[in-house]
């Protein structure tokens, strides 16, 4: 496919969705569904009209699939409700965490045992598909920053947090291949490659991500009076966090993500200290320059939003495409499509319920939230990341396989049951 005819069939599609958003909320399915039809459509498994090759373009699609992650993982963060209380990011954190570990001793053991995968791709494999995808699953997410839906939040914070917590197991299979210094008896690891990226991520994620809020809160005082640019600022805190966690070897999308978080957080506790000025009749301490002093407070956070937003649907729809594009007819093998129902039917709903056993969360919560492991562009990049640090030929175009097929049956069939699943549980909540 030429570059001409590439700009009108992603113009075309734009202008189709921008045109009929209404109509597209409608339909009993998300617009993921759409994409991936096109793709198929165009691509080697019916017209042909191009191929995506996912090794030969393993640089490329690391590239973009990164991207999409840390806007989508920042656009989740500052949607994060305030205040944070240990009682409501209990569940997420199990999920991103015990949860997480579960689900890729299981893939693993299936992929090792069932499929004959040798133990170090096997655990990359379980690794790869085990979180669950911030850009994806926007449907079952928080939709904005007042939104107290606990399956939406539980949801939305396990996305953000677990495509960090997932890496520790990428590094875990690339060491078992011999691509990755594990060091004696796996210390290097633990304390490395757990401990230290994990602790560090997080720490940079919420100094920065604070800094950021305070600042911006200062700058926009009476003193100052000064205006900003939200959407550049959320922009150059993904940059600035995510390659200071590089450098020192930390986590980056967790950083992204907690500084979201922190961002937002920060901002709120802010906000609602001016407010308590404002009862009390200490007008003087008013930190913001608000006209009328009834406006809404200008934030960051909030005002950076709709831009990451809009980026997060531009990304979803190529990189869906891609997707596509890569899929002939005998891409749907029985080892690949195994592997995506036992993710789906037996390794996420189990380690839900293992994970959230006595933490006291409703059944039909953990019911929803076992189903809605949405699996995507979080897996992609990491199965590049994987490939580009060296994975052997024959173990990527194996992973590509299985990785591929279990990202299109996760947009399939939660994109076909998340509309009517989600209907009946708010109506039998």
């Amino acid at each position: 496919m030429t570059g001409a005819l590439w700009f009108l069939l992603v113009g075309g599609l734009l202008l189709v969705m921008g045109l009929t958003p209404s109509f597209i909320k409608r339909l009993p399915v998300t617009s993921a569904i759409i994409y991936l039809a096109i793709g198929l459509l165009v691509g080697p498994t019916l017209l042909n009209a191009f191929h995506f090759n996912p090794l030969k373009e393993s640089a490329l699609l690391e590239v973009l699939t990164e991207v999409a992650v840390l806007i989508s993982l920042f656009a989740a963060g500052v949607k994060m409700p305030a205040p944070m209380r240990l009682d409501r990011w209990r569940t997420p954190l199990l999920l991103a965490s015990a949860s997480m570990v579960l689900t890729v001793a299981m893939v693993a053991a299936f992929a090792h045992y069932a499929l004959g995968l040798s133990l170090g791709a096997a655990v990359l494999l379980g690794a790869i598909v085990a979180p669950t995808d911030p850009v994806l699953a926007t449907d079952v997410q928080i939709r904005h920053p007042g939104d107290r839906d606990r399956l939406r939040f539980d949801l939305t914070c396990e996305a953000g947090m677990n495509d960090g917590s997932a890496f520790p197991f990428v590094m875990l299979g690339l060491g078992l291949l011999g691509l990755h210094d594990l060091g004696d008896f796996g210390l290097r690891w633990a304390l490395v490659d757990v401990l230290w990226a994990t602790v560090a991520g997080i720490a940079i994620g919420l100094v920065l991500g604070s800094a950021l809020g305070r600042l911006g809160w200062t700058l926009r005082s009476r003193r100052f009076d000064h205006q900003l640019m939200d959407d550049f600022l959320g922009l150059g805190l993904i940059g600035v966090v995510y390659g200071l966690s590089e450098l020192v070897n930390a986590w980056g999308f967790l950083a992204v993500f907690f500084a979201a978080v922190a961002l937002r957080q920060t901002e709120v506790k802010l906000i609602n200290a001016r407010a308590a000025n404002l009862e009390k009749g200490l007008a003087g301490n008013d930190p913001v320059a608000t006209p009328g002093g009834g406006d809404p407070v200008p934030t960051v956070s909030e005002g950076s939003l709709i831009f990451k937003e809009h980026l997060e649907r531009i990304s979803e729809l190529l990189l869906i495409l891609l997707v596509g594009g890569s899929l002939f007819l005998d891409s749907w093998s029985w080892r690949a499509v195994s592997l995506a129902l036992f993710l789906f039917l037996v390794a996420r709903p189990l380690s839900v319920a293992l994970a959230l056993l006595g933490s006291r969360t409703p059944a039909r919560l953990r019911g929803m939230v076992g189903w809605f492991g949405v699996r995507g562009i979080g897996s992609l990049y990491y199965l590049m990341y994987a490939i580009e640090h060296g994975l052997p030929e024959n173990v990527a175009l194996e992973l590509i396989h299985m990785t591929l097929i279990v990202v299109t049956m996760s947009i399939l069939v939660h994109g076909a049951s998340v509309k009517p699943l989600m209907n009946r549980f708010w109506r039998s909540g």
